[in-house]
């Protein structure tokens, strides 16, 4: 049972020795945290999400129902991980032979988002604010801002930090319809103009 009142746990989430869980937040019901692990500030894991030994969670990340964090995964701040989604940590795993020695990393940036039953295959980082479409299979490393789709995902645009997909003009400038914010597009990378 939950005595830290500081988050949120349903009596039915299993928490185990060893995690460091930020104030604020919330970990639904059957869901289970290994050892080990460091979850930030104001969090919501969904139903039955299960998160490995290890993985670091940052401030304000948002877990829907049934995704898997394995060993590796690092999530900075106002991630979005959607229903289902997924994260492997071994690129060649075989029940008989034991890689836990092998585990590659993936690092997911800030503001990013993953869409539902995406698989992100390990080693490969997602950068900050990309956006992963709904059913990708992640093969490569993704561009800050990128809009990547499809199996094996393609990147087929660019993504603001509301979320919106970006049109850019003649000279390189985007702008958000929702935030009004700025972006320039300039050899093949994107930036918000401060």
């Amino acid at each position: 049972m939950n005595t830290d009142k500081s988050f949120f746990a349903h009596e039915t989430a299993c928490i185990d020795e060893n995690s460091v869980i930020g104030s604020g937040t919330k970990i639904w019901h059957f869901s289970h945290i290994m050892p080990n692990c460091i979850i930030g500030k104001n969090c919501n894991i969904g139903q039955n999400v299960v998160i490995s030994p290890e993985v670091v969670l940052g401030n304000n990340v948002k877990i829907q129902n049934n995704v898997s964090l394995y060993t590796g995964v690092t999530c900075e701040d106002d991630v979005f991980l959607g229903p289902s989604c997924v994260f492997t940590n071994v690129v060649n795993p075989r029940s008989i032979v034991n890689r836990r020695d092998q585990y590659a990393k993936t690092n997911v940036g800030k503001g990013a988002t993953i869409g539902a039953n995406a698989t992100i295959v390990c080693g490969h980082d997602i950068g900050k604010f990309a956006f992963i479409g709904a059913g990708a299979v992640v093969t490569k490393t993704v561009l800050d801002y990128a809009l990547v789709v499809g199996n094996p995902a393609k990147q087929v645009g660019w993504m603001s930090e509301f979320g919106h997909r970006l049109k850019f003009d003649k000279n390189g400038i985007a702008i958000c319809p929702e935030s009004q914010q700025e972006y320039r597009l300039e050899n093949d990378i994107v930036k918000r103009i401060k």
